[in-house]
């Protein structure tokens, strides 16, 4: 079977499943595991973003293309029509981060490649275990997929029964800074299973930009800064900068040291199995007396 991956997580998952012989072509954000840098690249972003782009001008440059619908993202046909995939993973959960799976269907039907596209859509982090055992199904990895699929509900289960006694804590999460966004999708569901109160995002529903009036008056005791798309460094940067917003600095979670940044792109942004990395970092950020903290690199305190 060739596979062709157009998203980070759908790649981490094939991976997971030790499917990377199959794995045929990849999106240009695929970077993990590192070795998945010598695969074919199938999809380019269609917005050039300059490494002196702030967070507002990238906001601005992405709600300007998508009101005039134009494309994020470019699929490379003839490259698809050459690798003659088999399945190709692509999503429609959110335009700005991947090709979406209508447009490849499109796309297919041009070129003439009658590949089966499955659309990975999940809502909540148990339909993320969900995803990878659909991905196995169709790949005939089932055995594969329940091992993975085990271990990962066992490590929820091991957070989930050390928070269940645990007073909760008013947690924001806090998806990019200019404008503000809160998390949506997974993340309040991951918050509460960490022993935290998602104080303004909605699970399940999608991230949403905020007022810093909305985030003072909701008052949170921790704050988890997780910018998508960007790793721990750019967080610590991004992060600090937060504390010159007057309404930030007067929270009580900037008052008290409570204010991490993390590692949004790997453990944040990408419905992949890293999710659960991502969990255990929400538990000691919230708990950080009960919890050990992570391995370096993926989540900082700031400033």
């Amino acid at each position: 079977m060739r596979i062709v991956s157009l998203l980070p997580s759908a790649t981490e998952i094939v991976y997971a499943l030790g499917l990377d012989e199959h794995l045929a072509g990849v999106s240009c954000d695929c970077d993990y595991p590192p070795e998945v840098s010598v695969k074919p690249v199938v999809s380019h972003p269609a917005l050039t973003i300059s490494p002196d782009s702030t967070p507002a001008s990238i906001d601005q440059d992405v709600r300007a293309s998508m009101s005039e619908s134009e494309p994020l993202y470019r699929l490379d046909r003839d490259l698809v029509r050459e690798l003659q995939p088999d399945l190709i993973l692509a999503q429609d959960l959110c335009r700005v981060c991947a090709v979406p799976s209508g447009h490849v269907t499109e796309a297919l039907a041009t070129i003439g490649c009658s590949s089966t596209v499955l659309s990975l859509d999940p809502k909540g982090l148990f339909d993320v275990i969900g995803d990878i055992e659909r991905v196995a199904q169709v790949t005939d990895s089932g055995i594969s997929g329940e091992r993975v699929a085990r271990s990962l509900r066992d490590r929820i289960e091991s957070v989930r029964s050390a928070t269940a006694l645990l007073e909760p804590v008013d947690v924001l999460a806090l998806e990019w800074a200019d404008p503000p966004f809160t998390a949506g999708h997974w993340i309040p569901e991951m918050v509460s299973l960490a022993g935290g109160r998602e104080v303004l995002g909605v699970a399940a529903a999608p991230s949403r930009s905020a007022t810093w009036t909305e985030i003072a008056q909701a008052e949170p005791e921790a704050v988890v800064f997780m910018p998508c798309g960007f790793g721990l460094d750019e967080a610590v940067e991004q992060g600090s900068g937060l504390f010159e917003v007057p309404e930030f600095a007067a929270l009580p979670a900037a008052r008290n040291g409570r204010v991490v940044a993390v590692d949004g792109s790997s453990y944040f942004s990408r419905p992949g199995p890293r999710l659960v990395d991502g969990l255990e970092i929400l538990a000691w950020a919230t708990h950080p007396e009960t919890f050990r903290a992570p391995p370096p690199g993926r989540a900082r305190w700031i400033p």
